[in-house]
């Protein structure tokens, strides 16, 4: 099914495209929800008419969606999370809280532009900011445990108490396994 957009739709496409969709998910959702509209031979005339006239206006959108796309030029953020001790996330990192990140160093950027996929460990990602179809930007993201220095500390301690155990049980499983390694020898061999 071919349909018009009347909205951009993150994922499918931006306002005035022509996109192909299965029925239903047209039907059900994006027509009666007035996402858009039937792409008909006289849908499309008019499309192309208004695009036309609208072509100056969209120039201006374009050329504001790329000044906001060169505010974020070269903008990292380092988000703290807690973390478990074997580096998983308690919750996730998402869109939301980008957004919120961009907002404290003085970026209004609304979450519902910002794509990306739900952060769960610790580590560097990239989530994309769009602005207008033809104006993303990426920015590296990067997860750090809030409590490192507690995480550092209980893994060091946990290797501490775990390395005597395993120095002391060593000695003790092996003289019995030399034991009857030497017993089982001379059996062999008469």
């Amino acid at each position: 099914m071919e349909l018009i957009l009347k909205e951009d739709i993150i994922g499918l496409g931006f306002k005035n495209d022509i996109v192909k969709v299965k029925s239903g998910y047209g039907r059900n959702y994006l027509i009666p929800q007035g996402k858009a509209v039937i792409a008909s031979p006289s849908a499309k005339k008019i499309l192309a008419e208004n695009l036309k006239q609208q072509a100056h206006k969209l120039a201006a959108i374009k050329a504001e969606a790329e000044k906001n796309g060169q505010a974020l030029e070269g903008v990292a953020l380092t988000i703290a999370a807690k973390v478990s001790a074997t580096g998983q996330l308690y919750g996730s990192v998402n869109a939301a809280q980008v957004a919120e990140e961009l907002k404290k160093l003085g970026h209004e950027v609304d979450r519902k532009i910002i794509t990306m996929r739900d952060i769960k460990k610790v580590g560097s990602y990239v989530a994309v900011v769009h602005f207008h179809k033809e104006v993303l930007v990426e920015i590296p993201v990067t997860v750090v445990a809030e409590n490192a220095e507690e995480l550092k500390a209980a893994k060091e301690e946990a290797k501490v108490e775990e390395a005597p155990e395993v120095v002391e049980e060593a000695p003790a499983e092996e003289a019995p396994v030399a034991e009857e390694a030497a017993e089982a020898a001379p059996a062999e061999e008469a």
